[in-house]
């Protein structure tokens, strides 16, 4: 056993019974402030009743003589107010002030050796166990004057800690904060108030940092949060006891954080990341800028690159960033494609951007016998499916809905994908069963390559289409 980790017995009567009275006055005190700390069993017994301090002073003082290594008997004290007291107890500084009391009344009463430094050899021995013994937390220090942390680098702040943050601590002239103080309380802040002065703030912080150690000796790690230069001497104060120090700086648009014990710095950006929208909500909101810039240009067809811009100037977030999320490893131009229900695309062969616009096609008035399409059948509650009896009628079909897309889109081509969307739309079926209905096997390019009044042609990946009469 190591030989500091036994104390000598002389007045080992005494300090048992004055560790005993604190140790009681602070349960009678905790269940007339604060009774929630209290396990609940124990919470409707009036402690201020003679018998159970006798009672509770008899069973601590029997423990605590079983052994006479202090190690053991501080262990021993844990375990009875763990009895007595909930967990939320051991993270108060009415706690730290209890232990303090512990530790003053063993180095009063037990005559030590001078190490030669003007330290007991006794203070490591009878408090560390103590307060290494109980979970251990983190206090965050903010000069609210000269840094201000919002609720993102709180939780970017609390990822770098080891211990939970427990306590924070915000240093400020809060009459010259506005509302800042209402919000620093909402959020758990302890706030401290400092009269007006360049310095007062810092030299408050300084002055209440350096005593963390004895007020709360749970503490493992404290965050300075200041982007002043003199809280450099804090940090190296805390740190020369022990604790682990993150000075915390703001340094233009980003957050720093200078770890003691890795001598690591992090960073955090300030910039607020916008919420990615969800696929629906992405094209809906593609769809109002589309029909904004219509209603504003009086224009049907607008490069991608300009909605983009668009995009970007409303959401604060580029259309790129929306498709890595929902639509990884694809353009965005390619994004459109899998909507020809919401969008028609257009490439010119002599330009490298595509055009976009919104697929709002009406449908065609039905057509007589005699243009080979049997118009809609109203036996059927209105529905738009017709009777595709030819190849023939298929191509009059095909004919009238890219007249009609041509017409809307004031271009001569449009995407075959619009084409086959609209077909579907407007007669109830794809055009690939139709075609297949007719044995006209499943290729939809190669169908209207053979049709006379149609000419096909690839821009990029895409085919577009345009009547034989336009060109």
């Amino acid at each position: 056993m190591p030989e500091n980790s036994i104390l000598p017995l002389v007045n080992d009567s005494a300090i048992i019974d004055e560790i005993s009275l604190s140790l009681y006055q602070a349960v009678v005190d905790i269940q007339q402030q604060q009774p929630q700390l209290l396990q609940e069993k124990y919470r409707k017994i009036d402690w201020r009743d003679l018998r159970y301090q006798e009672a509770f002073s008899r069973k601590l003082k029997s423990e605590l003589r079983k052994s006479v290594d202090w190690n053991t008997r501080l262990r021993k004290i844990q375990r009875l107010l763990q009895i007595f007291l909930v967990s939320a107890y051991f993270k108060t500084p009415e706690f730290g002030k209890l232990i303090q009391e512990i530790r003053d009344v063993i180095q009063r009463q037990i005559p030590v050796e001078s190490n030669g430094l003007g330290h007991s050899k006794i203070t490591e021995a009878t408090t560390s166990p103590l307060a290494n013994s109980f979970p251990g937390i983190a206090i965050l220090l903010l000069d609210a004057e000269n840094l201000q942390l919002d609720i993102e680098t709180e939780k970017f702040l609390t990822g770098l800690c080891t211990y939970p943050i427990q306590i924070k601590v915000a240093f400020a002239n809060w009459r010259s904060m506005g509302k800042k103080d209402a919000e620093f309380h909402t959020r758990g802040y302890e706030l401290i108030h400092v009269p007006p002065g360049k310095d007062s703030a810092d030299v408050k912080m300084a002055t209440v940092g350096s005593s963390i150690f004895v007020h709360y000796p749970t503490a493992r790690e404290v965050l300075v949060c200041s982007s002043d230069g003199v809280m450099t001497h804090l940090y190296n104060t805390l740190q020369t006891h022990g604790l682990t120090v993150y000075l915390v700086r703001k340094k233009g648009d980003n957050i720093t954080v200078l770890n003691s014990k890795t001598n690591q710095a992090q960073t955090h950006s300030l910039i607020p990341v916008p919420d990615v929208p969800s696929r629906e909500e992405f094209i809906l909101q593609i769809k109002n800028i589309i029909k904004a810039e219509k209603a504003r240009t009086k224009q049907n067809w607008f490069k991608i690159s300009r909605i983009s811009n668009r995009f970007h100037s409303k959401y604060k977030i580029a259309m790129t960033q929306v498709g890595a999320v929902h639509f990884p490893g694809q353009k965005v131009r390619d994004i459109f494609t899998q909507y020809p229900h919401d969008f028609a695309l257009h490439q010119l062969p002599d330009e490298s951007g595509s055009y976009i616009t919104l697929f709002e096609v009406e449908a065609p008035n039905p057509v007589t016998q005699n243009d080979r399409v049997i118009s809609q059948d109203t036996k059927t509650n209105d529905s738009l499916l017709v009777n595709v009896e030819s190849p023939e009628t298929i191509e009059q079909v095909l004919f009238n809905i890219i007249k009609a897309l041509t017409t809307k889109s004031n271009l001569k081509y449009v995407a075959i994908a619009n084409v086959a969307t609209e077909f579907q739309k407007q007669y109830g079926k794809s055009i690939t069963k139709a075609m297949q209905d007719l044995n006209l096997g499943t290729k939809f390019p190669v169908f209207l390559q053979s049709c006379s009044a149609f000419k096909l042609k690839k821009i990029g990946s895409v085919y577009h289409v345009a009547l034989q009469e336009n060109e």
